[in-house]
């Protein structure tokens, strides 16, 4: 059998599945599947999901094998593919006033640069996309194979405002493209980048109440500040909400989430983090949050994080070996973290130091963690001597140790003389990375 399609690079085999078993390992490319050939993750996922099918493997050396494939309900294949499509991504063509991409300096690692608009990638992790860029036929097949759930930068209900926002004509469609997905039964996680004077007042209140319409299809929306670099020559003159703004947006955003608690059971708009810091507010309970539909978003993350942190205290000692640990964080998140730390001060041998760092790399109006860089860290960290220091993972690249600006794990520990330890944004794993502990109160160093 001959095939036209490259297929798709296989990324991962997990130790022990049915792929391991069958020899397929990693750089091998899938072509096929049932002799139907493979275009993109999408073909991939649709047609191995029964529990027979035969697959057409090509290997390094060119041979190609035909596995036959046989497994028990709900076993897992065990094989992960590299990209999204052989062709690969699609990508945007929105210039939207707001775009961060457009906003970072030149010389960062290349895929930092791809404006992505890919509705595959919404589906498989989670990545917003606009529906602008999607063609009939893409929007046709979300539809016929039931591709749910989608991750959708709303941005505003308002035709005009959207393309005003986004400088794309086909933007003004949102209302009629998210009532037929609605329609179709899938599920849809609206985003609203707000900027201030674009589609903030009259013009979110009807974003988010026409969005809520939709409910059960819509989810969650969520609404999150506009980010803004010094990177901006030749960019719109946009600015950061006030203090005095984000209190008032959170105070509306409240009553909303009452009236559609009310109608719902579910509160349906939720605020990311970032609204609170501006605000000065203290991060609300985990309960508004309802299922957290929106945690890698930044929406509910600190709330989330203080609950774990408190549970964990339970096995928390009143004695520990001397250790010093140094934190980081960025300015928004500071007071937090500053209220944090209070707990563990009854902790005898306890020495936790918490550096508050600004973002000289992007400009200081940008304040969370997750875009700090390696050079920033160590230009305002002292010289540590052997101490322990914790990485947030929010800081690092996907699956490697590496930053924003390319710099390694590694390349930052040898200039700041400190001994890295990467904490995942988990309460209990921050309380445990914190005192060298594991989870059952026993010393893990």
């Amino acid at each position: 059998m001959k095939f036209v399609s490259k297929g798709l690079v296989v990324a991962e085999v997990h130790p022990g599945s049915i792929a391991e078993e069958m020899e397929i390992v990693p750089g091998d490319r899938v072509l096929a599947v049932n002799e139907q050939e493979l275009n993109d993750i999408i073909d991939f996922q649709y047609l191995t999901a029964e529990d027979e099918f035969t697959l057409w493997v090509e290997k390094s050396d060119g041979e190609v094998w035909e596995v036959e494939i046989e497994r028990d309900l709900g076993e897992d294949l065990g094989l992960e593919v590299k990209a999204v499509s052989s062709h690969g991504l699609k990508f945007c063509k929105n210039n939207c006033l707001f775009c961060f991409v457009a906003q970072m300096p030149k010389g960062m690692r290349a895929t930092l640069y791809d404006k992505d608009d890919d509705y595959r990638l919404s589906l498989t992790q989670g990545s917003f996309i606009t529906l602008s860029n999607l063609s009939d036929e893409e929007f046709e097949r979300i539809i016929r194979l039931h591709l749910t759930p989608l991750y959708i930068s709303v941005h505003a209900w308002n035709s005009e405002a959207r393309v005003r926002l986004m400088k794309n004509p086909k933007a003004g469609d949102i209302g009629m493209q998210l009532g037929r997905l609605a329609d179709a039964g899938i599920s849809i996680h609206a985003q609203i980048v707000l900027v201030p004077g674009y589609n903030d007042g009259a013009i979110l209140k009807e974003s988010v109440h026409e969005l809520a319409k939709l409910y059960p299809a819509v989810q969650s929306i969520a609404v999150v500040p506009v980010g803004l670099t010094k990177y901006r020559e030749g960019l719109p003159d946009l600015r950061s909400f006030t203090p005095q703004e984000s209190r008032q947006i959170l105070s509306q955003g409240e009553r909303w989430q009452a009236e559609f608690f009310e109608k719902t059971g579910r509160r349906l708009a939720y605020f990311s983090d970032e609204f609170y810091a501006q605000a000065g507010w203290d991060f609300p309970d985990v309960e508004i949050y309802d299922d957290f539909p929106q945690l890698e978003n930044g929406v509910g993350m600190a709330s989330k994080f203080r609950a774990e942190f408190e549970a964990a205290l339970n096995n928390l000692p009143q004695v520990l070996p001397e250790r010093k640990v140094h934190i980081l964080t960025g300015t928004s998140a500071a007071p937090f973290f500053q209220k944090i730390l209070q707990k563990f001060e009854g902790v005898k041998g306890l020495n936790p130091v918490l550096h508050i760092l600004v973002n000289h790399f992007f400009g200081s109006s940008v304040t969370v963690a997750g875009l700090l860089t390696a050079e920033d860290i160590a230009e305002q960290l002292p010289d540590l001597q052997g101490e322990i220091f914790l990485i947030p993972s929010v800081m690092l690249k996907s699956d490697e140790d590496i930053f924003l600006d390319d710099h390694s794990v590694a390349w930052l520990a040898e200039r700041i003389h400190g001994v890295p330890i990467i904490v995942e944004n988990h309460g209990a794993a921050f309380v445990e990375a914190v005192c060298g502990l594991d989870m059952e109160g026993e010393t893990s160093e």
